[in-house]
């Protein structure tokens, strides 16, 4: 009696040792864990993904391994399509262009179960782009829109107003790169621009296309509409600033090149984003007080003011052998916190309504009061409506401008040639 006695109280009592070990296993911290990000490189982005992931480390107590990206936005793609579809788990979280969700989507998990409903607060049109299949693939960062930057002291100098037309940009360019070459600025260019044969180069065009009145490359309805006497038009006045207010070399440029020649104070005009911005206003730049900043010119008085619709987001690969993880990470990057200081430290504009409101932001560069309602005219690329296609809608797109700027061919026959490519590639025309 004695021994059951006693081997029940032993029995009870390596119980009760065995439910504290667990509670106090329970209760330890989980392992930190190693997350990668691919951060992009233009401006200041690498910078700032850095101090955020810094910040969130030391919140959390994981490690963050930062992923340099080419700046090329084409470079990119092709990078992160060859680690995705290797089913590669080296990068958990991929920063990835307004345009990708069609194309990258089903390598991406869906965001909503860790969200909390946090994305009710941003704008509705950027969460619906990064919503594929009924799946929340992407958070969005920050939004673009193309801008015309412009030396506000060469202007005045010359007795010039800001252009309104793409007609008085190339008359206004071509008189004061002549005057500053005249008076012994022989590098001064008239303009510079993104026209390297890549994604840069479909923005630029859209933009160039939309302003003229010639529509899209591709309706929202699926339709084929680039070969129309207006993009026509559009494209044939671009091919005509090469070489007389742009330099030949503007055939290799991507943004950071634009803004190098235009930083150093070696170009009256640029066409760029939002970000060089702040660059061109920092510490050390020549241009600082220089610049000023008007909507893309129309392509004639019956023309529009269109800028084309950027922008990035983060996406957790679902090959992440960490995703609950990196979609905290991703989710802080995104975060209303980390917007403000994406658009303080680094002039991007938030995808936050609430931050338009925010005396800090307004007050840290004059573009988010100013320029916001750019974002409501703003014309998109038609990765939505071609999906999948979208990556080989913009190449063929872009090639058929690079001719035309080239001079290998004139805009109407590249452009009916690209429409005819289009008609096969969506099946008679409509996707």
């Amino acid at each position: 009696m004695r021994l059951r006695q006693a081997l029940e109280r032993s029995a009870k009592a390596a119980l009760a040792a065995a439910c504290l070990l667990a509670g106090a296993l329970f209760t330890l911290p989980a392992q930190a864990t190693t997350v990668a990000v691919a951060c992009g490189a233009v401006g200041q982005e690498l910078q700032i993904c850095k101090d955020l992931s810094d910040a969130w480390a030391k919140k959390t107590g994981n490690t963050v391994k930062i992923v340099p990206t080419p700046n090329s936005t084409t470079e990119r793609l092709a990078l992160y399509q060859q680690l995705l579809a290797a089913g590669s788990s080296d990068v958990d979280v991929f920063e990835i262009d307004v345009i990708w969700p069609g194309i990258l989507g089903s390598y991406f998990i869906d965001l909503s179960p860790y969200s909390n409903g946090v994305q009710k607060n941003y704008f509705p049109v950027v969460i619906n782009n990064d919503t594929v299949g009924g799946k929340l693939i992407a958070m969005p960062i920050y939004l673009d829109a193309g801008l015309m930057f412009y030396r506000k002291d060469l202007l005045e100098k010359y007795g010039l107003k800001p252009p309104e037309t793409w007609q008085e940009l190339a008359a206004d360019a071509k008189k004061v790169q002549d005057g500053e070459r005249a008076a012994g600025d022989k590098g001064m260019q008239g303009f510079v621009f993104q026209a390297k044969a890549y994604e840069g180069l479909t923005c630029d065009a859209v933009e160039w296309v939309a302003s003229f009145g010639g529509g899209t490359i591709v309706d929202d309805k699926g339709k084929v509409t680039i070969d129309n006497p207006k993009a026509i038009e559009a494209i044939d006045t671009a091919s005509t600033w090469i070489g007389t207010i742009a330099p030949e070399g503007v055939l290799n440029y991507s943004e950071e090149e634009a803004r190098g020649v235009f930083q150093s104070g070696h170009a009256v005009f640029m066409r760029n984003w939002p970000y060089a911005w702040t660059l061109a206003q920092g510490a050390g730049s020549p241009v600082k007080g220089k610049v000023g900043v008007i909507p893309i010119p129309k392509g004639g008085p019956d023309g529009h003011h269109t800028s084309v619709l950027g922008g990035w987001q983060m996406a957790v690969s679902k090959y992440s052998k960490h995703q609950a993880v990196a979609a905290d990470l991703a989710l802080y990057l995104t975060s209303e916190q980390a917007q403000k200081i994406w658009a303080t430290k680094g002039g991007y504009f938030p995808t936050i309504p609430a931050l338009y409101k925010d005396p800090e932001v307004l007050a840290s560069n004059p573009l988010f009061g100013v320029m916001f309602p750019s974002f409501a005219d703003a014309v998109a690329r038609p990765s939505t409506v071609t999906d999948g296609a979208y990556n080989q809608v913009s190449n063929a797109f872009w090639n058929a401008v690079y001719d035309v700027l080239t001079h290998r061919a004139s805009a109407k026959e590249s452009l009916s040639s690209l429409a005819r490519r289009l008609h096969r590639l969506g099946r008679g025309g409509r996707w």
